[in-house]
């Protein structure tokens, strides 16, 4: 039996990808098989989230070890593609693939061309923007209020002296900490404290917001004081400087580490340049790939500017500063039965910034039609976190992107020397002539600046990346009621005994652990109906919408015991019974207080995979489902015959999660090992919770856990990293 034909009858192909091996055989009966079983296996990768299928991990592709399959040699197999009609081999990364061949060979990835031209395109697109070199005059000038909104950026752990930037009463006053700015990036208790000095009032010790914008230059700030060693540098500071410098930016962090609040302070700094040049106010873009993400991130950025204003930051420059988010396929514009959209490269997007959060969400296909869309000129700032899983669909973009962008720990040489008015690190001169507070490629840290030499004064070790990246490592936002921090950090590094340790001890606060527990609905029904009970009884579809936030079950898989399928046709159950109002009539695939998760993209009702709404009556008494509008007190409403392909989701699966949080989750994981398994799988499930997380897992099966990456084949790393061709526009 042909290697084809096993892969399709013992059910590890998919019909779609089948047919596409049927398709090239019908049009050339000589087609080898192993060129057959190829192309249906590149298909199935992009179906498991690949850009392409690595040839020499083929079987890696299966659910399940088959020894039935007689899989040939990578070496072997690359041979016959590289001499089939059907399959293109590019000279180079950035060359277009022959357009009449739908497989492309490279470096021992099989891609579907699509997939290989998305890579090209958006490797393309990146260097496109960030060859633009964004007006960089005018930084002197606004050195005082980027004083004020990162008031510890010179010195990251002491106080400035009177009469730089903090009034002289405050200087005086030593035993006073700075506080991290304030919004998403400020801790509670600290926030509390009316005795701690957060930033200078206007007129002492520090000139006036609308003083940073005249359209004189503002005196050099003075050399910093040397940082205390060990100290943590404001890496927050250091994003926004460099947005003031380079026109593609990434700010990497986990949660809470202040990368919406830096947003703000950033796009606050972006607006005062323009206002110092006399240009009109940046046209500025917030979006992210779901809707429930977008509006965390406007949520975020308000309560930033709303703690700038209180602060007395000019209001001239907060006003014009976006305030509302949206998805990504609203922001390009979706076209009714079609997967391409509004806007594109002869069609770009109206902003001068577009800001996309959660971009590890962000897969292959959308990453280049938006990169695509950004016009000439224009700034691009992704925010993400590193250890999520990556995106539901095909590639794992920001994994890629940061590959070639290095650590995000360091500054170049020249952003360091040129931003020196802000972040006071220079590196003038020659060689002896040096800062000593600037470290330079190959020599040793001066030892009175260790910490802020550390994170501003070496070249990034991947060159070649048009953008630049800094990754925020201080966490600030820290829920009073949940301790979660120690265990995150665990998991993400894949210490599974530290993990342990901490789940067993009951020493973090809201942090439940349910060790060996393989069925919380019979174990923790009367916990959790109520809550279930309780989404029908909500009076509006927006209440009902906020509840459904409140809870929700998470899962590593969808099907079996433990998979969100299953345990949703559980719950529904439990729920006919009695006379509640969430009864769900037998016959009905719908019922009032229902949770739904929209599975496939439907252009023509702006509803795409991962959308989570709520059936609900509206005021007529039909049955409708609701899902967020661009304003949370407007949900959108259709009738749920005309839903695209959608589940029930009182139980979803984490990589379905990712954008949301949630009050309180529940995370089960199954009961066997399985390839889905991650330490980034776990590290995402855990951060949904915002008050509490209950996690049931055994020790087995958490340790096969953390001894896992989730890990995507992709070339767009390779293709980010050399020089490459010249910047330029490509169509997709």
């Amino acid at each position: 039996m042909s290697l084809l034909d096993a892969l399709f009858r013992n059910g590890h192909l998919r019909t779609l990808d089948h047919a596409l091996a049927q398709s090239l055989r019908r049009l050339d009966p000589a087609t080898p098989d192993a060129v057959l079983a190829a192309a249906a296996l590149a298909s199935l990768a992009v179906a498991k989230g690949h850009a392409g299928v690595r040839l020499d991990r083929a079987r890696e592709l299966l659910d399940h070890d088959d020894p039935d399959l007689d899989w040939p040699s990578a070496d072997a197999w690359q041979q016959r593609l590289a001499a089939s009609r059907w399959v293109a081999s590019p000279d180079d990364a950035m060359q277009a693939a022959a357009s009449d061949a739908p497989l492309v060979l490279e470096t021992g990835l099989l891609y579907l061309r699509r997939y290989r031209e998305y890579e090209r395109n958006l490797a393309l697109g990146l260097r496109r923007i960030a060859s633009h070199v964004p007006r960089r005059e005018g930084i002197e000038a606004i050195a005082p209020l980027f004083a004020r909104l990162f008031p510890h950026a010179l010195i990251p752990t002491l106080l400035p002296q009177a009469g730089e930037g903090l009034d002289h009463a405050a200087a005086a006053s030593a035993d006073k900490t700075l506080l991290p700015p304030a919004g998403e990036g400020l801790d509670h208790a600290a926030a509390a404290s009316p005795d701690t000095v957060l930033l200078p009032p206007a007129g002492e010790g520090a000139r006036r917001a609308d003083e940073g914008v005249s359209s004189n230059p503002a005196p050099r700030p003075d050399p910093p004081m040397p940082a205390r060693e060990g100290a943590e540098p404001d890496r927050q500071a250091r994003a926004a400087a460099l947005a003031l410098r380079h026109a593609l930016l990434l700010v990497t962090g986990g949660p809470g580490t202040g990368k919406t609040t830096t947003v703000a302070r950033l796009l606050v700094l972006l607006a005062a340049q323009a206002a110092h040049a006399n240009a009109p106010p940046p046209r500025i873009a917030l979006a992210a790939p779901t809707g429930r993400a977008a509006e965390r991130m406007a949520e975020s950025v308000r309560r930033a500017l709303q703690a700038l204003a209180a602060q007395g930051i000019d209001a001239a420059l907060l006003d014009p500063l976006p305030t509302t988010g949206t998805t990504l396929h609203r922001l390009l514009g979706t076209l009714p039965d079609s997967p391409r959209f509004r806007h594109h490269a002869d069609h770009p997007l109206p902003f001068d910034v577009v800001v996309v959060d959660e971009a590890s969400m962000i897969d292959l296909p959308l990453m280049a039609k938006l990169v695509d869309a950004v016009a000439d000129g224009a700034r691009l700032v992704l925010l993400g976190d590193p250890d999520q899983l990556p995106s539901v669909e095909a590639g794992d973009v920001l994994a890629a992107i940061l590959q070639a962008a290095g650590d995000g720990l360091h500054l170049a040489d020249s952003d360091a020397e040129a931003l020196s008015p802000l972040l006071g690190t220079r590196t003038t001169g020659p060689a002896g002539d040096r800062d000593p507070h600037t470290r330079h490629p190959g020599e040793g840290r001066h030892p009175g600046a260790s910490a802020l030499a550390s994170a501003t004064s070496v070249e990034p070790r991947h060159a070649g990346f048009p953008g630049r990246r800094i990754h925020l490592t201080r966490g600030y936002r820290q829920s009073e009621s949940l301790q979660l921090a120690p265990l995150a950090a665990a998991v993400r590094v894949g210490d599974a005994h530290g993990a342990l340790a901490r789940l067993r001890d009951g020493t973090l606060s809201n942090v439940h652990f349910h060790e060996g527990l393989a069925d919380p609905l019979q174990a923790h029904r009367d916990a959790l109906l109520p809550h279930w009970r309780s989404l029908a009884e909500a009076a509006t579809p927006v209440e009902a919408l906020a509840r459904a936030g409140q809870l929700r079950l998470l899962t590593a898989v969808r099907e079996g015991p433990q998979g969100a399928r299953g345990l949703n046709a559980r719950i529904e159950a439990l729920l006919s019974e009695g006379g509640h109002a969430a009864r769900r009539p037998a016959s009905a695939r719908h019922f009032h207080g229902q949770p739904i998760l929209v599975t496939e993209n439907s252009y023509r009702h702006r509803l795409f995979n991962g959308d989570i709404g709520i059936v609900h009556r509206d005021d007529a008494g039909a049955l409708m489902a609701w899902f967020p509008g661009d304003d949370p007190a407007h949900p959108r409403a259709f009738h749920p015959a005309a839903l695209p392909a959608h589940d029930s989701a009182f139980a979803m699966t984490v990589h379905k999660a990712q954008g949301s949080e949630f009050d309180t989750v529940w995370l089960l994981l199954p009961a066997r090992p399985n390839r889905v398994l991650s330490r980034e799988l776990l590290y995402t499930g855990i951060t949904r919770a915002r008050r509490e997380l209950h996690l049931a897992a055994s020790e087995p099966i958490l340790r096969d856990a953390l001894s896992r990456h989730a890990s995507r084949w992709s070339g767009l790393g390779g293709r980010l990293g050399p020089a490459g061709d010249a910047p330029r526009r490509s169509s997709i």
